[in-house]
């Protein structure tokens, strides 16, 4: 395979021209070579080769006579491996020419574009004064790498910036090239799969590094930069998120223990990173009494710090630091348990909260800033503790709680009960159960008692809430500030959760004519396409509830979730768009009468079918005035590993999401009232027949159900051990009950791809208005935004790929007539793109997206052949282990080179 990446692309000279993907796939044939044989190497390559002409449409070139029937089992899991690390090699080649990269997404740009506008940056720091953006981290399961995997790549791309950099050498003396090559060889040699389920627990260990290892260092280096480019100091509005320990929609085996376990590892990774901070400083700091000028604050810091020794008497800065050690490490011990790796030889008061320990650095700060002119204060190592100290506090991670409202119905039905309250609350009418909820919130008394015997759901959600109070007391409000409320569809959905938060004191009634007060906000998730029509009305009626407005007005904002999975499932990928498009424009009036700021926060994944795409163009495309500066997104999967495995990548990511909440917070709309006006008739029209296309296929055909379970691979995905969360709510097989990750990512494997594009085609095929729809097309963001994302899915899309499943699906007949429809919709959405898009080939326009799917396809094509052929033998009995293993690995690999798949 030394020829892996110098003949792969198809045609554009951008990818042949790539170095790094020459380099590392000529590293790569190397390793297959000295490690898997030269039999296998050359089988690779023929395969390869074919696969190659293949794609460039060389005559004759046919992938069924390539040499892959003649694979043994041993043989097919080896070079299913070598196309596997070839993607993750070329991801990681791509991400570091800056591939992933959009011109313009970063906060720089978007102040000079802001700047043209006649928007300065006052303008930008007033909406950062009240901003607040988070990407939050989910265990949703998409990602099929092991960590070791992963952690192998990022220590290849470590060792390429060392090579940018012109060295030859490690750091260790080691050769440059051969360190590469081993890493490779260690990936070759590293098992793929993982062996057991992942337990929750896992998954807390698993997103802790992203937080420790990215997240703690890039954020406080992220800022700086931000500094620099604004002249000012903005408050920390850039955070993180996590769902893992508090996502409990779904997954029975997130309970209270793993509630505590992931904020207790979240705050002891933000403690020892800060005792890290305060070490360092402290070996910086050397500023003598006999050379400077120290203020009284600084001194008496010194002073109450008990460090007396006679070598630091005249270095008050260090001896203050060495109390600000001590105090930290004593609180390490009292939140985490046991004392810190280093110890402090002094005797510290623990501090009480974040804020007290971010006062102690800025008088270090404050007194280095009094001398000379102010550059030791400023930057440097201990601006970014003191940033780091502000955004991520004692918690590390705000964690999300999560649960179904159906959950909360039967918690509180049964707290009522066996309170004497009220017998049958689940048979009482909406308002009704309004009513009686808000009599309750009305009293500070709790419904449960420790005495009374509850089911063990009830037991297990009156502890969750509890774990979160006794959270507040330990880490501060921060560490939890959400709950979630999925299938959310009326006020008292979310009036209950305010009972369960009643039960652990999170929530209290007010006194003497004060608001009532929420320590922790119920947030509606609003999921299918009726809930985010009936979205508006509920939180009008919420809103109107006086105990309710008085809360929200204390708090200045209100959040609201909409899923893009579940409603593409539902509806399909345009009506789901221009759902929750008009589902945020219709609420941005209600939040505006209430008096209070809206926050939405976007249930978005990796596919395109789950709300993936380019988060930049996404934000951007958001109906002006339903960001204000305010927004959290679901990041999840494969997708977390993707956008913050390395902090260079990170970087770029965090970048892109703040400046496009910016442009879509300040920047002028470009499309005019009358236009806008337009174009939303248009897609009202366009929407309606798409839904109507893709509701009458896929809940409207006869046997669909079993021609999907049949055609990808649903069923084997099922097995993967990527996840702690079953791949269905129920053990129902409807679609409706499926989990939509599943459902997406079935329908990547095989190519199909349908959540993506399915029905769009009909919808512009019908559309009389051509004209109208270019228009629309070029000049509108969301419509823009939209196809750019459809076009990418059908670039990666292969419905001749896909034929090859058809013998998979039992009744033939009904097989050949749904997949001849599909293939007919997928024409007509080719089509339609290109017509509205004026386009003679797909991503005509975006030439290094092209050329990077272009070049995966030679390495996906004989991964979905080898993927049917072994479901085949699995499905018809087959019990030799190495053919479960290969399917498992094609589905890794295929997930690697299309990159967002679930």
């Amino acid at each position: 395979m030394a020829t892996l990446s110098s003949e792969a692309a198809a045609p554009p000279p951008a990818i042949t021209q790539n170095p790094d993907i020459r380099y590392l796939g000529r590293l790569l044939g190397d390793v297959i070579r000295a490690y898997g044989g030269e039999k296998l190497y050359k089988q690779t390559e023929y395969i390869r080769s074919a696969s190659v002409d293949r794609a460039r449409g060389v005559q004759g070139a046919d992938l069924t006579d390539t040499g892959l029937e003649a694979l043994s089992l041993d043989d097919t899991l080896s070079f299913v491996r070598g196309f596997m690390l070839f993607s993750m090699l070329a991801n990681l080649a791509e991400d570091r020419q800056g591939v992933a990269a959009e011109p313009g997404a970063d906060v720089a740009s978007a102040v000079a574009r802001l700047a043209d506008h006649g928007i300065g940056r006052e303008a930008v720091l007033d909406l950062l004064s009240h901003a607040l953006v988070v990407p939050v981290l989910t265990a949703h399961p998409t990602e099929v790498r092991r960590k070791s995997m992963i952690d192998h790549k990022n220590r290849i791309a470590d060792l390429m910036l060392l090579k940018d950099a012109g060295r030859t050498e490690t750091d260790e003396g080691e050769q440059l090239d051969e360190a590469i090559f081993r890493q490779i060889a260690l990936l070759w040699q590293t098992r793929p799969l993982r062996r057991e389920k992942l337990f929750v627990q896992d998954e807390i260990d698993n997103v802790l590094t992203y937080f420790r290892d990215i997240f703690l260092p890039v954020l406080p280096a992220l800022y700086a930069r931000w500094e620099r480019v604004l002249e000012a100091r903005p408050q920390s509005f850039l955070r993180v998120g996590n769902w893992i320990g508090g996502d409990r929609d779904g997954n029975p085996f997130v309970q209270a223990p793993q509630l505590r376990s992931a904020l207790g590892r979240g705050c002891q990774a933000a403690l020892g990173f800060y005792l890290e901070g305060v070490h360092a400083l402290g070996a910086e700091l050397s500023v003598s009494t006999e050379l400077a000028q120290v203020p009284q604050a600084v001194l008496e810091l010194a002073e109450a710090s008990g460090d007396a020794s006679p070598s630091r008497a005249d270095e008050p800065y260090r001896r203050a630091i060495s109390g600000i050690y001590a105090r930290l490490a004593a609180t390490y011990a009292t939140l985490v348990g046991h004392a810190p790796p280093r110890p402090s030889a002094l005797a510290g008061e623990p501090y009480g909260n974040p804020a007290e320990l971010r006062r102690d650095l800025v008088v270090i700060a404050q007194g280095l800033a009094a001398e000379g002119d102010g550059a030791l204060a400023t930057g440097g190592a201990l601006g970014r503790l003191i940033r780091a100290v502000e955004t991520f506090g004692f918690h590390l991670a705000t964690l999300d709680m999560r649960q179904n409202s159906a959950v909360h119905e039967r918690v509180v039905a049964e707290l009522l009960k066996v309170a004497g309250v009220e017998a049958d609350y689940l048979a009482l009418d909406e308002y009704a159960r309004i009513a009686l909820l808000r009599r309750e919130l009305a009293s500070n008394r709790p419904l449960g008692t420790r005495f009374s015997d509850y089911a063990e759901e009830t037991a297990s959600e009156l502890a969750i809430v509890q774990a979160a109070a006794e959270a507040h007391a330990t880490y501060g409000p921060q560490c939890i500030t959400h709950y979630l409320i999925s299938k959310a569809e009326s006020v008292s959905d979310l009036l209950e959760v305010n009972i369960l938060l009643k039960e652990a004191g999170l929530w209290r009634a007010g006194q003497d004519g004060e608001p009532p007060q929420a320590a922790i906000m119920a947030v509606p998730l609003f999921e299918t396409i009726a809930d985010l029509e009936a979205a508006p009305s509920i939180m009008t009626a919420y809103f109107g509830l006086p105990e309710i407005a008085g809360v929200v007005k204390a708090r200045g904002h209100q959040e609201v979730m909409i899923g893009y999975s579940d409603s593409n499932k539902d509806g399909g990928y345009i009506t789901s768009t221009w759902s929750l498009y008009q589902a945020s424009q219709a609420l941005a009036p209600v939040f505006a009468q209430a008096g209070t700021a809206m926050q939405l926060f976007h249930g978005r994944g990796g596919a395109v079918g789950r709300g993936g795409g380019s988060s930049f163009a996404a934000i951007q495309a958001q109906p002006r005035g339903t960001v204000q500066g305010r927004i959290r997104i679901t990041e999840q999967g494969e997708m977390i590993a993707a956008k913050f495995g390395s902090r260079d990548v990170a970087m770029t990511n965090l970048e892109a999401m703040t400046s496009a909440t910016l442009l879509a917070s300040l920047e002028p709309d470009g499309v005019s009232a009358r236009d806008a006006a337009r174009f939303a008739t248009a897609m009202d029209a366009l929407s309606q027949s798409a839904f109507a296309a893709y509701r009458d296929l896929v809940y409207g055909t006869e046997g669909f159900r079993e021609f999907f379970r049949e055609l990808t691979p649903i069923q084997e995905i099922s097995g993967l051990k990527i996840g702690s969360r079953p791949a269905s709510r129920t053990k129902s097989t409807k679609i409706e009950d499926l989990r939509a990750i599943p459902w997406v990512f079935s329908w990547a494997q095989a190519r199909v791809m349908l959540p993506g594009w399915y029905g769009v085609g009909h919808a512009l095929a019908g559309f009389e208005d051509k004209a109208l729809l270019a228009d629309m097309a070029q000049h509108w963001s969301f419509l823009t935004s939209a196809l750019a994302n459809m076009e990418m899915v059908l670039a990666k899309s292969d419905l001749g790929i896909a034929a090859h499943y058809l013998p998979l699906v039992e009744d033939q007949a009904r097989g050949q007539e749904i997949f001849g429809r599909i293939r007919d919709g997928w024409a007509m959405t080719h089509d339609g793109l290109l017509a509205a898009t004026g386009q003679s080939r797909l991503l005509e326009k975006n030439p290094a997206l092209d050329a990077s799917i272009r070049l995966r396809l030679p390495y996906i094509e004989p991964l979905n052949l080898l993927q049917v052929e072994l479901m085949k033998r699995h499905r018809a009995g087959e019990d030799d282990p190495r053919i479960k293993e290969g399917i498992e690995l094609s589905i890794n690999a295929i997930a690697t080179a299309l990159r967002n798949s679930g």
